[in-house]
């Protein structure tokens, strides 16, 4: 079997059920969080100020 995953989606992902489709990715992300992986860039996080300054934008009404 290919170790490209476009490919294993095509060949394998793509024949099973939508039901067999949400269990697989559920194992998936299950076992990147168990995992504890540092993936997400935090540079590309909004901070609680970005939080604040869009909801004050958001309700400001001039």
């Amino acid at each position: 079997m290919s170790n490209n995953a476009q490919e294993i989606y095509s060949q394998v992902v793509c024949n099973l059920s939508p039901t067999e489709r949400l269990r697989l990715a559920t194992l998936i992300l299950n076992e990147l969080v168990e995992q504890n992986l540092s993936i997400i860039d935090q540079s590309y996080t909004w901070t609680e100020q970005d939080q604040l300054d869009l909801a004050s934008f958001s309700l400001d009404e001039s």
